[in-house]
């Protein structure tokens, strides 16, 4: 499976706990859809036009800004560049831009999927991540597309915020379940260094919730979304059966992808060959380059770096990783220590290894990040 990924790079305001590129000079989308049709019409006859890509998703920022004539010359200049066999066309969303009629015109243009960004339905927690959306609005959003029978969609979540109790954690749980979704995205907040949060707690005027806190927050969500039917298939996504996301699957399964955009980030594997580069962050370079080549810290990538990366991601997912596998591709082999270590892992119920599959149990998912930084770090 191959995936774009097209980077919209426009918001309203900023979220107080958001790293990502974005600007909030919306008077340049005009010129940023017309440099974003030169980038992708520049991979015309490339190698990368050859493959059939199965799924687009285009993030931001808020693509939602963008209006029929855009998304329109967008998708046309992708048709024309691009061997496309779209499975799944997700759109990242913000409540406040949902209309019946903006749907319509999604599902003109081809998107068949939404990602929305509700985050919360408190409203004190809405103005602690400054939000542009109200909790009314998102109530909003949801029963519209409900009501226009979208083809599918997902909602966000973020738990573990200075302030949040279980009871309200357990009112925005319950409330999004009420709209039935087929699949959750549930975040734990980060708290970035060069955002606003991150510089308020940097000067003592925010604390972060403790370890426990946040535990007791994961528990309240996994169990809850369970009980609901949607299975925790990777760290942070909850799905009804047949309702993952194939797109972020891409990025889990070590699967090709090409960016679009600035900061929109690529991976390319070939026979032998691995390369990852991203577009500069930088929407007055994107605007103003000569030449279409906006590419930064571009790297290769050799078969030990693969390995570990292929563990890492699979690690994530309820999938795991076939340690088989990474023998045949990597020629990637466990030592003496990593095996002592999985072994202690899972007498502590944290990891399963069944057919020379590695998973993390419910438990272990909890501090993937954790377990997967202790197994790549025993040599």
């Amino acid at each position: 499976m191959n995936g774009l990924y097209i980077h919209i790079p426009f918001c309203k305001q900023a979220c107080s706990y958001c790293d990502f590129y974005f600007s909030t000079r919306k008077q340049l989308k005009k010129p940023f859809v017309e440099a974003l049709i030169r980038e992708i019409l520049f991979y015309k006859g490339t190698k990368y036009s050859v493959p059939t890509y199965q799924t687009l998703y285009i993030g931001g920022g808020t693509p939602s800004l963008l209006n029929e004539t855009e998304l329109s010359a967008i998708f046309t200049a992708l048709y024309s560049v691009f061997n496309l066999e779209f499975d799944e066309v997700t759109m990242e969303l913000n409540p406040d831009d949902v209309t019946p009629s903006y749907l319509k015109l999604l599902q003109k243009t081809g998107v068949n999927r939404i990602s929305m960004g509700v985050q919360s339905f408190q409203p004190e927690l809405l103005t602690f991540m400054n939000r542009a959306h109200s909790r009314d609005e998102a109530l909003m959003a949801l029963r519209i597309i409900r009501e226009t029978n979208f083809p599918t969609f997902t909602a966000d979540l973020i738990y573990g915020n200075p302030g949040q109790t279980l009871n309200m954690l357990e009112e925005d749980v319950e409330t999004l379940l009420s709209f039935d979704p087929p699949h959750i995205s549930a975040y734990s907040l980060t708290i970035e260094p060069h955002t606003r949060l991150g510089k308020q707690v940097k000067l003592g005027r925010i604390k972060p919730p403790d370890d426990d806190h946040v535990s007791d927050h994961i528990d309240l969500v996994t169990t809850h979304f369970s009980e609901a039917g949607l299975h925790r298939y990777e760290v942070s996504n909850f799905a009804k059966e047949g309702k993952e996301a194939l797109h972020n699957s891409n990025y889990w399964n070590h699967h090709n992808y090409l960016g679009l955009g600035p900061s929109a980030h690529s991976f390319w594997k070939e026979v032998g060959l691995a390369r990852r580069w991203n577009n500069q962050p930088d929407l007055k370079y994107y605007l103003s380059a000569k030449s279409i080549d906006y590419r930064e810290e571009e790297e290769e990538l050799d078969s030990s770096v693969l390995a570990e990366e292929s563990i890492m991601l699979g690690l994530r997912t309820k999938w795991g990783v076939s340690l088989k596998n990474l023998g045949i591709k990597y020629a990637y082999q466990l030592s003496s220590d990593q095996k002592k270590w999985i072994a202690h892992q899972i007498e502590e119920k944290q990891l399963t290894f069944e057919n020379e599959v590695l998973k993390l149990t419910d438990k272990g998912l909890n501090i993937s990040d954790l377990l997967t930084v202790d197994l790549l770090s025993k040599k």
